[in-house]
């Protein structure tokens, strides 16, 4: 597709709003449902193709991997000419992971619209360093433990440690940095949380709708962000890192966008199990 030669064909469900009649249900934080949708990145480009696709299937965000040692790795400049070709309102995403102020501010400079996502060991202080103090939005990625040490994470304290950040990321602590394409066990999670989250780990067009049900109930907004559950696969079974799959993307934004419809309905199919 063309840089800018025509608008994205979007799901009929993009931006609606939920159904004036829906009414008010127990479980949802301040006695009713969502009032927005579920916002979705798809991670991990490293192709024009997939950049359209993602465009096309009508996600929110795009995210580029800037840590050399992840095999989705992209250069800062190859990130802005895949950034070039984003529509107005779809927000391209750089991932850091340690990297130095100096560094991040640089690579932001050639996509002057990127949030930045910090996924190592960041400190606040560190993030607002290399977002000039937070002018530039950012996300700040949250190391959920796999197994009972979910429930351990004390993801209240996190969110206010970094309440600067415009969202918590909640991805699967593994060994090194990322999810590894593992899930944590989301039931862990504690039931409330004042901060915008973004569900990430292991997400996959099977289950990402099990994830929206389990965790929106306990934050003030949610997204999800996926990388490997969209990926080829090579003859062999494994995942091609960084090359996407455009029928697994739009079957993911699918799966999405039905998760959303049932959150509004209100035939109450879809409430948080209690």
């Amino acid at each position: 597709m063309a840089a800018m030669s025509q608008a994205p064909t979007l799901p009929a469900s993009r931006g609606l709003p939920p159904p004036e009649e829906a009414q008010p249900a127990l479980g949802w934080p301040g006695g009713g449902r969502p009032a927005t949708r579920t916002r979705i990145k798809i991670c991990g480009l490293t192709r024009e193709q997939d950049v359209d696709a993602a465009v096309a299937a009508g996600a929110d965000a795009v995210g580029f991997v800037l840590y050399p040692q992840s095999p989705r790795c992209v250069a800062p400049a190859r990130a802005a000419q895949l950034a070039a070709r984003l529509p107005p309102f779809v927000t391209p995403v750089l991932l850091v992971v340690n990297a130095s102020a100096a560094e991040i501010i640089a690579a932001c400079a050639g996509i002057p619209s990127a949030t930045v996502q910090f996924h190592g060991d960041e400190t606040s202080a560190d993030c607002l360093a290399a977002t000039e103090g937070g002018r530039r939005p950012f996300l700040r990625a949250a190391r959920i433990p796999l197994g009972a040490g979910a429930g351990k994470f004390d993801l209240v304290q996190y969110a206010h440690d970094f309440s600067a950040a415009q969202a918590i990321l909640l991805d699967a602590h593994v060994e090194g940095y990322g999810g590894g394409g593992k899930a944590f066990n989301w039931s862990l999670l504690p039931p409330s949380v004042d901060s915008h989250l973004v569900l990430s780990g292991g997400l996959t067009p099977a289950n990402v709708a099990d994830g929206i049900r389990q965790v929106w109930p306990r934050c003030k907004s949610l997204a999800v962000d996926v990388s490997s559950g969209v990926e080829a696969v090579a003859a062999g079974g494994e995942s091609l890192k960084g090359i996407k799959d455009a029928g697994k993307i739009h079957r993911f934004v699918a799966a999405v966008r039905a998760a959303d419809a049932l959150l509004v309905s209100p035939n109450d199919a879809f409430l948080p199990a209690t």
